[in-house]
């Protein structure tokens, strides 16, 4: 058994990260495997070297120990690339110049639980019209043609364990329709790669077998599929735990200034004791399971 916890160096550590590390690194444990930690550092726009220093700091302060190097996704970028270029050569990407407001004021995007899905606005430009604006220097990502994506794939399907998974605990095979999702970026404008390709090639490329990651991500576990089956990589198993949330009953956010690990270490909290409540799914004052 491989698990790994991957945080992003946006912003500092908060107490639900701590509990998922927690959970990844007890599951791996238990089951005599690895543990890895991967540092998915490729959004130009804000990640940052100190926090790389203090996602650190915060799992070893919490008694958090990895296997094996640190995997850095800024030093993965031509593994993404390649990625991306067999996914063109099967005709399956087309460049996007949309942006987030033309997206939100299009009256044809059905908007899910996300936001927004992308209507399909740059699926139609030809060849010609999409070199001619790329060789412009205007601004675009790369989106999958998710419907001929699937057709390609054929009917998918992964398997989850529920939470908190056992030893004992027999997956349940779940039908993958990442069709709900639309046409989702896999090269956004401004990174070589978005977090659906780069997550699911770094953990083909790690051997992780077990993915224990938020319920927020469910849903990008069918694209994580359909990327899988079209590139042929294997698919792990999925546990996907429940989210955090304070006081006000919102989940737990490094944009939200949600309490962060370092807020607890500079508090004098003992951190054996915080890593045992963690574990015990018992969480500091104002922080609860969000419910289902």
């Amino acid at each position: 058994m491989v698990t790994r916890f991957a945080p992003s160096p946006t912003g500092r550590l908060h107490v639900g990260h701590g509990w998922s590390a927690l959970l990844a690194m007890a599951m791996a444990r238990e089951n005599g495997g690895l543990f890895r930690l991967r540092i998915e550092d490729i959004d130009g726009t804000r990640s940052r070297p100190e926090h790389v220093d203090g996602i650190i700091r915060d799992l070893q302060w919490l008694g958090i120990e990895w296997d094996g190097d640190i995997v850095f996704q800024s030093a993965r970028l031509d593994h993404y690339e390649a990625a991306l270029d067999r996914l063109r050569g099967m005709g399956l990407l087309y460049p996007c110049f949309c942006t987030r407001a033309d997206i939100a004021a299009s009256t044809t995007a059905p908007h899910g639980t996300e936001g927004p899905t992308y209507p399909g606005t740059c699926r139609p430009l030809s060849k010609g019209e999409s070199a001619r604006r790329i060789s412009a220097g205007q601004a675009h990502a790369w989106r999958i043609d998710m419907a001929a994506a699937v057709d390609r794939a054929g009917p998918l399907s992964w398997d989850a364990l529920p939470f908190p998974p056992a030893s004992t605990t027999q997956a349940i095979r779940m039908a993958a329709d990442p069709l709900a999702a639309g046409d989702v970026v896999l090269a956004r404008k401004d990174a070589p790669a978005s977090y659906h390709l780069s997550c699911t090639l770094d953990d083909a490329a790690m051997g992780v077998s077990h993915v224990l990651r938020g319920e927020d991500l469910r849903a990008a576990t069918d694209v994580h599929r359909l990327i899988q089956a079209l590139l042929g990589l294997p698919s792990p198993i999925y546990c996907h735990h429940p989210l955090l949330v304070g006081a006000d009953g919102k989940r737990l956010a490094k944009r939200d200034g949600s309490i962060a690990l370092a807020d607890l270490r500079a508090q004098g909290m003992d951190p054996r004791q915080l890593a045992q409540d963690l574990q015990a799914a018992r969480f500091p004052v104002g922080i609860s399971l969000a419910s289902a």
